[in-house]
């Protein structure tokens, strides 16, 4: 009986490293992962920016607060953006930092504004997500965390064949002047 409860603990030890393995190699759609040294330098505008609940909380309407900083996402076809066809720059609801362009927008149809591709890569985090009986690849702000949509490779018609689709609590916009 040691032996079985022992052979089940080491399996599910081994699938969840395997889990682990698997999800760090396909966290990021364009294959790319950066590693610093300890003699790389980092920007001051990719610092990152950490509150606590409570900062978040009081800069945050309960809605983007659910979205940005709980994952929540915002009921299709009801969000400020879906509909929005202004010239400008889609920004971090949390950082204000920049992740959108609007020529990049697009109608996909699903209820939520989609773009087929961020406005840099470095301003944009990609993680696996296996919640809700699902894999897709979560979009989060690189420099405060917040979550933003996800990103799924059914943009047909669009330059990379990618869909960021991104919940509109968890943006502002910046018009182009």
């Amino acid at each position: 009986m040691k032996y079985i409860k022992s052979q089940s603990i080491f399996t599910a030890l081994f699938f969840t490293v395997l889990v682990f393995v698997q999800c760090s190699n396909t966290a990021n759609t364009n294959g790319k992962v950066t590693l610093l040294s300890n003699n790389d330098t980092i920007k001051k505008d990719t610092m990152k920016v950490i509150k606590t609940d409570a900062e978040w909380k009081e800069q945050l309407s309960p809605q983007e607060y659910k979205v940005l900083r709980e994952k929540a996402t915002d009921r299709p076809f009801t969000g400020e953006y879906e509909n929005h066809w202004d010239s400008g720059i889609y920004v971090c609801k949390g950082c204000g930092t920049e992740l959108f362009r609007s020529e990049t927008k697009f109608d996909a149809g699903c209820g939520w504004p989609s773009f087929y591709e961020g406005l840099d890569s470095s301003k944009i985090t990609e993680v696996v997500d296996i919640s809700m009986g699902m894999r897709r690849v979560e979009v989060l702000c690189s420099k405060c965390g917040g979550h933003l949509g996800h990103v799924f490779t059914d943009g047909f018609g669009t330059p990379t064949g990618l869909r960021y689709c991104i919940n509109s609590s968890s943006l502002g916009f910046k018009k182009k002047e």
